[in-house]
């Protein structure tokens, strides 16, 4: 027999506190159960704001709870003692054009009515033209570790936050235009992005939201006719592209590296201060009495990123750039860039043709996270003492732990194994095994056994399954099959129904392959959204069967010219 192989690490599966979706075996456009989300949203219709002018937006808070930068002005700068700077989001020019809106995040979240996506005030608004009432525009500094490295100074160079919103539910929110301009943290930036790439963060931070992986939101998509200069692959092939800014939404954009530049700049005080801070907003179960708070947000911290890149692995994605400053430092997915979901299994995939060591693959991104935590650590030794120091020390040795913890409770679920037997982990890896030699698709493979009947899987007859047949090829896949199906066999109370709607609660259909998204930014750079709109709609039901989804091709083999695609962190 095989013996459990350290591949066991990097498993895919979906975590088990993931929202399940209604298990349909098959969705109509016309289904009003299609709708999903938008009939439990139902119930926030009513007296939703309608005049922009009554929606408002704060500040104070920030700008109470923190000094400002001192100096005013966008141009580019070392910046000292502050967390903020004031910076005007720059308007992007020639005509704009909304192309994209999530209906979940203007109604279920900003407790907007849909009507008013159609004024011309709400392209001003979200496109950074017009500032919303009660916004003073701030541009976040940090620093980071880049590919290993200390990079210094980073910051938001091309984002500016608007304000917080409170809603009817007593959720904050942060708002922040991505694409808007300069701030004095541009570096050589022209604090533009550009079309190719916004069309990927709306379409991927909403998706992984329906995903059940924490993530932020995306509102908007504004695109306009404003050229904008990209070497897309650093190769010296500029282009000229056109800009394009997001809405997006996250409770905090804190991230490690907000307490790296202050730890690194010696600014102390002000470290504590954005801690205390931090703690009382986001962390309302650490009593911020308690004189080990720091220590009891780090372990958070180490707890909830070891669940939040096991539920990347999940789904197959691929963050590409797991720097310090795009990990948030309430772990929930942030900065979409060079990402990608994993089609063929391999633990080597990288998505970001920049990474050239790989040091990002989507099977390293599990000791990414032990290094950025580490790296957490070294920020907050000057807040706290030798004895406090040496227990955040342990905590961080069990990182490890956590995270093999959780992918052995997801690959149960995403398998439909109840209890616990001790081949289970067996069983997971010999199929982790198996995927990786035949270079089976991970996504409808899982997807694939969540649909088959355990007969059909006795009979071999997995017709039109395409990746199960690829799965199959492998030389012990029979020996695989009956190991597994004996282990079903077992299971108390459990019958094959409700094994298959469990798996398919766990296990999408469909998610943001690289092929589809390049296929709607094709269109999208040619002035048609049309399948900006088609995948934002499917996407926000990836469990469950979708007819538009399935005359698309979502869920059938890839083209063969998706091989050949490639991404960069240039956008």
């Amino acid at each position: 027999m095989w013996s459990v192989p350290d591949v066991l690490v990097f498993a895919l599966a979906a975590a088990s506190s993931v929202t399940p979706a209604h298990p349909l075996e098959f969705c109509s456009p016309t289904d009003p159960e299609c709708l999903g989300h938008d009939v439990a949203a139902s119930r926030w219709t009513r007296n939703l704001t309608q005049n922009l002018d009554q929606f408002r937006v704060s500040c104070k808070k920030l700008i109470e709870a923190f000094p400002v930068d001192e100096v005013d002005g966008d141009y580019v700068r070392t910046v000292k003692n502050c967390i903020f700077s004031e910076s005007v989001p720059t308007p992007l020019r020639g005509p704009l054009r909304l192309a994209a809106v999530s209906k979940d995040v203007i109604e279920g979240i900003l407790d907007l009515d849909m009507a008013v996506t159609r004024s011309n005030d709400f392209r001003r608004y979200v496109s950074g033209s017009r500032l919303l009432p009660g916004s003073v525009p701030l541009a976040h500094r940090y620093g980071g570790h880049q590919f290993g490295y200390w990079a210094g100074q980073l910051g938001d160079g091309r984002a500016h936050l608007l304000g917080q919103y409170t809603n009817r539910k007593g959720e904050t929110w942060e708002l922040q235009l991505k694409g808007s301009g300069k701030t004095p943290y541009s570096r050589s930036g022209d604090g533009r992005a550009v079309i190719r790439s916004s069309v990927r963060e709306f379409l991927c931070s909403e998706a992984m939201h329906y995903l059940g992986v924490p993530s932020s939101r995306a509102a908007s998509l504004v695109v306009s006719e404003e050229p904008v200069l990209r070497d897309q692959f650093y190769n010296g092939n500029v282009k000229t592209e056109r800009g394009a800014v997001v809405l997006r939404l996250a409770p905090s954009w804190l991230r490690f590296g907000s307490l790296e530049i202050l730890s690194h700049s010696g600014e102390t005080d002000l470290l504590r201060k954005l801690l205390n801070f931090a703690i009382e907003e986001h962390f309302p179960s650490i009593n911020s009495l308690d004189p080990d708070k720091y220590l009891a947000f780090y372990a958070a911290v180490v707890n909830d990123t070891a669940h939040l890149i096991a539920r990347w692995v999940s789904v197959g994605f691929a963050h590409g750039v797991c720097n310090t400053d795009n990990f948030s430092l309430l772990s929930i997915t942030i900065d979409y860039g060079p990402f990608g979901f994993m089609e063929a299994y391999n633990p080597n995939f990288v998505p970001n043709t920049s990474d050239d060591e790989g040091r990002y693959s989507i099977g390293a991104q599990a000791g990414v996270g032990l290094f950025n935590l580490d790296k957490l650590l070294s920020a907050l030794r000057p807040v706290l003492s030798l004895t406090q120091q040496e227990a955040a020390e342990d905590i961080l040795k069990g990182y490890g732990d956590i995270y093999q913890m959780r992918i052995h409770q997801i690959f149960k679920m995403k398998l439909g194994l109840l209890g616990e037997e001790e081949d289970d982990s067996y069983l997971i890896a010999f199929l982790l095994r198996m995927l990786e030699d035949s270079r089976s698709d991970l996504t409808m493979t899982f997807r694939q056994l969540s649909e088959v009947s355990a007969e059909q899987l006795r009979n071999r007859n997995l017709a039109q399954m395409w990746a199960l047949e690829d799965l199959s090829s492998h030389q012990r896949f029979s020996d695989w099959l009956d190991i597994y199906l004996l282990r079903l066999s077992r299971q108390q109370n459990d019958n094959d129904a409700s094994r298959q709607d469990r798996m398919k609660s766990v296990n999408p259909r469909y998610v943001l392959r690289n092929w589809m998204a390049e296929s709607a930014i094709k269109k999208a750079e040619m002035n048609d959204f049309s399948e900006v709109e088609l995948l934002h709609h499917i996407l926000s039901s990836p469990f469950v069967t979708q007819e538009t989804a399935e005359e698309a091709g979502y869920a059938a083999r890839p083209p063969a010219w998706a091989k050949r695609l490639k991404v960069s962190c240039s956008s």
